[in-house]
């Protein structure tokens, strides 16, 4: 029985609807592994097992009337802590908002349960979502199955240290500075980050509707089809434009890897990756190329990189800093003001943006619809292209404060803030990214490649996934469990 709960999700919705396991039986396997597991990885932190009990008995009840709810009939999934579930906490791991109960669910929620699913509870997060850890004051720290001693990912690192070990069939979470991507490759598992404004935010929000820029809401899985799966299951206009809107994404840009076009851009200076890291990267490029896909290394998108990872930074912080308190921005406003021309990137970003005009965010996004742009071109030339998420694999719990972090890459400490580098290059463009598993790195610890294609191309980048599974292999589950 235990591998059955490293099945992937389409496999598991397959076997209920061919009464190869019951509903019921389903989610009492995971409860119990929960119950068995959880405890010292502590992934699954908002539970709600007794409905899901009853929606599960319900779910059983309708396949023995020869009904089907949809595609994830009775499939027990999780989501993000920060997603909105009637009924339910939802805390952003921000101890003021300790007491915020949800009324209603968050439109992922509604499209999950539409089609069918039993949602047993939610998973672990950073403080306001804003690490590449999950850890905060109300519920405490999720390890990485690999080695509890490391981070499984921020912020949808209970998610993706859930599903690695096999403690749920799906998840689904968020990105705007590699949330989904770090944690998939972190613990070995798929993550995509759609195309933003592809599916709806509303009600991943602590206040309001408006959806945010840069970020976006996006599945977890064990296999790159689960994926494709929730991505038709969530994606599509909000109610405020489907009257008169229809998302249609477009097919797989080739069934092959032999008739893909692939752009590999694995280094860049000064944002280096570590050598175990780029081995496994290197890996799977040969694979690729082995496969008859046409490989260009030297293809490159026609901007500045150091001046986009900026006009990212400045977004992406506008963003983030924009969830803290007004005090915050009132000093902020002050520092920027007599801020060095050789102030630290990163802090000097953040302070930033925290205190950006309007003026200044206009001027901002139209360099970045220049990007948008640019990608675009590149785009014509080359189907998906290949590159780092992260510069290294999970690294121990460090709960210091993050302008002090730094990490270890190649026997050299860097900015803790680098990691944002890969997953903002492509995410300030929009861009679609599937993280694929590529195999243990020399420590053992999973290795993830970014699979990033043109905007709305999500199907590509997991279309693409799913062949190099076929070539490499794809989910491996921890040992121990």
């Amino acid at each position: 029985m235990t591998e059955l709960a490293f099945r992937s999700a389409v496999d598991l919705a397959r076997m209920i609807r061919d009464r190869e396991i019951g509903c019921l039986e389903l989610l009492e396997h995971y409860l119990g592994r929960i119950e068995r597991f959880d405890g010292k990885i502590n992934a699954v932190v908002v539970r709600d097992f007794e409905a899901a009990r009853r929606r599960a008995g319900e779910a059983d009840a309708a396949l023995a009337r020869g009904e089907a709810w949809g595609p994830l009939h009775g499939l027990p999934i999780t989501v993000k802590e920060s997603y909105d579930v009637a009924g339910l906490r939802s805390t952003w791991g921000y101890p003021p908002a300790r007491d915020n109960v949800a009324a209603a669910d968050a439109v992922v929620v509604e499209r999950l349960k539409r089609a069918g699913a039993v949602l047993m509870g939610k998973t672990n997060v950073p403080l306001l979502l804003g690490d590449f850890q999950s850890y905060n004051e109300i519920y405490g720290t999720t390890g990485n199955p690999w080695d509890l001693a490391r981070t499984p990912g921020g912020s949808s690192g209970g998610g993706a240290a859930a599903l690695a070990a096999g403690l749920t069939a799906l998840e689904s979470g968020s990105d705007i500075g590699g949330s989904i991507r770090n944690p998939a490759h972190f613990c070995g598992v798929y993550g995509l980050k759609p195309t933003w404004g592809v599916v709806p935010l509303r009600g991943h929000a602590l206040a309001g509707v408006a959806p945010a820029d840069v970020s976006v809401v996006g599945p977890l899985g064990r296999a790159a089809e689960d994926l494709a799966l929730a991505l038709d299951i969530v994606a599509g206009p909000d109610e405020l434009q489907a009257a008169g809107w229809r998302l249609e994404l477009p097919a797989p840009a080739a069934r092959r890897l032999r008739d893909f076009r692939v752009a590999v851009w694995l280094d860049q200076p000064g944002y280096e990756v570590a050598p175990e890291v780029r081995q496994r990267l290197e890996a799977a490029v040969a694979a690729v190329e082995r496969a008859g896909a046409r490989v260009d290394r030297a293809a490159r998108p026609g901007f500045d990189v150091e001046r986009a990872y900026d006009a990212y930074l400045r977004l992406f912080m506008a963003v983030i800093m924009a969830r803290r308190p007004p005090d915050v921005y009132e000093r902020a406003v002050e520092e920027a003001k007599s801020l060095a021309p050789d102030a630290p990137r990163y802090a000097a970003a953040r302070t930033r943006a925290t205190a950006l005009a309007h003026r200044e965010w206009l001027a901002l996004n139209e360099e970045r619809t220049r990007l948008r742009w640019a990608w675009h071109a590149f785009f014509r030339d080359v189907d998906v292209l290949l590159c780092p998420i992260s510069p290294v694999t999970a690294f121990p719990h460090d709960h210091s404060p993050i302008e002090e972090r730094t990490l270890a890459v190649g026997g050299r400490r860097v900015p803790f803030s680098d990691q944002l580098f890969w997953a903002g290059l492509t995410g300030v463009a929009y861009l679609p990214s599937t993280v694929a598993p590529v195999g243990p790195a020399a420590s053992g610890l999973p290795v993830g490649i970014q699979i990033v294609g043109p905007e709305l191309g999500d199907r590509t980048t997991i279309e693409f996934a799913r062949l190099l599974a076929d070539e490499i292999g794809g989910f491996r589950s921890p040992p121990g469990y």
